[in-house]
């Protein structure tokens, strides 16, 4: 098995990863295999004798280079390109490797490899929504397209995918001819958001077919065996958020497409964790998030059978893949890494083949785990395990919780306690390692966090509670409604059961739709003693025109903002902001297209107007991803403000 491992150089301030190797029987250690700094992206020669991989040198263009597995060697560059492959793929007969890359404008940002200044770039002409994005920068003039060159590097890529379309998803045919690949190839795409499967010959002699029936997103095809069908994940109405990603087929003769996974009311694309599904003979593979886990299930192809797990338990399983009945996963809990797991799963894999905490009844395969990178990390670090609860909401539903005490808690004693809420909305908590958690546990703090109405997990209902009034179908509470009574529950409960809440010393603190809920949550109760809003949308009618994903809250809202701009007001922060006495820190990125930094600066403005003592912490060249994705001096550097904030406010 081929993993990659990340870490962090501190004299370079920067993160590197690089790919490592083990033994699917057991019989060896997991070893390095590149030493980096940039290699990511490793895939498998059909023969199993070279692995390709992405890799970004410290000095010159990104590369795709493949090594030789079972012999020693230099490793071969295969092409470069103006910028890294987010995707690489072999054909079946090994002579050629597909890759999805993004393609720069030379008029715009010159020759491969030069470095403009901003002065010497033309102006833009921008005609589409969603010209950029968040820690990516302007795209609608550097497209992701599909390319294919030879694998031994004597030929120069080939564009598959003209025009100003993205493209991604890449899968190649079983006989090796033609590429099937995700992508929105009309004029209309920025206002309709569908997004069809298309097919192209590798030897770039045509243009690309479409596949699907231009009505829905269809995602991450995956080719089956024989050569006659197209797995996917589709969401089925793009306009009307959120929904469920659903597992089907689509026949390429006929055209017709089957659904597999309806009676399974769950997400099958986890945050973070979304693939395409995988054929093992007549039965897909693929993931499901559910209830704060994240599993692999199985069905069969023909939408004869009802989906099961094949991987349960209380755990995240962030990456995997399968091959000659061994299914490999990266496995993480709330106190260890991603960890790489085996589990045997045949091809006629349909029943009771799972393993681990929380096991399927009747499951009898064992499974077995390869690696322990978590091992240096806990042995001088003392992590806490979450401890579930419930909160019944003000309407009565049943709120799914966890609390942490800090480490070496005191009996008898009490602490300040931090209540977290996460960002999406339509993301979750889940039983996974998150650096946030312990890092307030490990300072001192008691952590309480949930996963309100609105979040992904759980049923379709659950995520669509927080559409807005008036929206149709399915209209919701709003932001700010029954997602809000349900932080409120989950603090009320926790306050209740667990003797080392100290209620009077309760913050608040989120991220982006968790910064939202923060700022709102201090214009409508005076429950916290302090808060942080980090990233957050504090205007959502502002929002809605300079976000990277402008004109995306119509889908909740049901009407435009030019329809009905009150609408956007009514469940907007900056709104109640005459009623926000608790002290709160503004933590933002300068570099965020996401919530653009004008979210945090409306709020400071109206709180120093009103006579208040906010505080507003920028952090230069950061974007949205700052707490998972910044360099490392400015991600410790946020850890000590927020835990210096809170033992001021909260008199720790």
């Amino acid at each position: 098995m081929a993993f990659v491992v990340v870490g962090v150089d501190a004299d370079e301030n920067k993160s590197r990863s690089n790919i490592w190797l083990v033994d699917a029987d057991g019989s060896g250690r997991a070893r390095p295999f590149t030493s980096g700094p940039g290699d990511s992206t490793p895939r498998w020669s059909p023969d199993g004798r070279f692995l390709a991989f992405s890799s970004r040198p410290q000095d010159g263009l990104p590369q795709i280079c493949v090594l030789p597995v079972d012999r020693g060697g230099e490793r071969v560059v295969v092409t470069t390109w103006a910028s890294p492959p987010s995707e690489i793929e072999w054909s079946p007969d090994g002579a050629r490797i597909a890759f999805v890359a993004r393609d720069p404008d030379p008029e715009t940002y010159g020759k491969p490899g030069e470095s403009r200044k901003a002065k010497d770039i033309p102006p833009r002409r921008v005609t589409r929504f969603f010209s950029h994005l968040d820690s990516e920068g302007w795209i609608f003039d550097r497209p992701s397209r599909v390319l294919v060159t030879a694998s031994d590097g004597t030929t120069s890529p080939r564009i598959l995918t003209p025009g100003p379309y993205q493209a991604d998803g890449i899968t190649w045919s079983p006989d090796s001819t033609t590429i099937a690949f995700s992508s929105a190839r009309h004029d209309t795409w920025d206002l309709d958001w569908i997004i069809d499967l298309f097919t192209v010959l590798a030897d770039g002699s045509e243009l690309p077919v479409g596949v699907t029936g231009h009505e829905a997103q269809y995602l991450l095809p995956s080719w089956s065996p024989d050569g006659k069908r197209l797995a996917f994940l589709r969401m089925a109405t793009p306009l009307d958020e959120p929904r469920h990603l659903r597992v089907g087929v689509v026949d390429l003769d006929s055209g017709e497409t089957t659904e597999l996974t309806s009676g399974l009311d769950r997400n099958c694309a986890p945050y973070g964790a979304a693939r395409a599904p995988v054929w093992a003979g007549g039965r897909l593979l693929f993931s499901v998030e559910t209830e704060g886990n994240a599993h692999v299930y199985s069905v069969g192809a023909g939408g004869d059978d009802e989906p099961e797990p094949l991987v349960d338990g209380q755990r995240w399983v962030q990456g995997w893949d399968w091959a000659s009945g061994t299914l490999a996963m990266a496995v993480t809990t709330p106190t260890t890494f991603p960890e790489i797991v085996t589990v045997r799963v045949e091809r006629s894999a349909g029943s009771g083949v799972s393993g681990g905490p929380g096991a399927s009844a009747g499951s009898s395969a064992e499974e077995r785990r390869h690696t322990d990178l978590s091992a240096a990390f806990v042995s001088h670090v003392k992590l806490v395990d979450p401890v579930p609860y419930g909160a019944r909401s003000a309407d009565g539903t049943e709120v799914p919780c966890w609390a942490m005490p800090p480490v070496d808690a005191e009996a008898g004693r009490r602490y300040p306690t931090l209540l977290n809420v996460h960002g999406g909305p339509f993301t979750s908590y889940g039983n996974r390692f998150f650096d946030e958690f312990q890092v307030e546990v490990g300072a001192g703090f008691g952590v309480i966090y949930c996963n309100p109405r609105g979040g992904s997990g759980y049923s379709e209902a659950w995520g669509r509670a927080v559409r807005w009034p008036g929206a149709e179908p399915d209209p919701g509470s709003g932001w700010g409604g029954v997602d809000f009574e349900d932080i409120m529950a989950c603090v009320d409960e926790a306050a209740k059961r667990f003797p080392w809440v100290d209620p009077d010393r309760v913050g608040i603190l989120g991220g982006s739709y968790g910064g939202f809920m923060a700022s709102w949550a201090i214009g409508h109760t005076d429950r916290f003693k302090a808060a942080i809003s980090e990233r957050a949308c504090n205007n959502l009618l502002t929002l809605e025109v300079n976000s990277d994903i402008a004109t995306l809250f119509r889908s909740y809202v049901g009407r435009t903002h030019l329809e009905d701009p009150q609408a956007y007001l009514d469940c907007s922060p900056i709104t109640f902001v005459n009623e926000m006495k608790t002290p709160v820190l503004i933590l933002h990125s300068e570099e965020d297209y996401r919530c653009p930094i004008n979210q945090a600066e409306e709020l400071f403005v109206a709180l120093r107007l009103l006579g208040r003592e906010p505080e507003m912490v920028r952090f230069p060249g950061e974007s949205h991803e700052l707490s998972r994705a910044g360099v490392p001096t400015h991600r410790i550097k946020r850890f000590e403000i927020i835990l210096e904030w809170f033992k001021k406010q909260l008199g720790a």
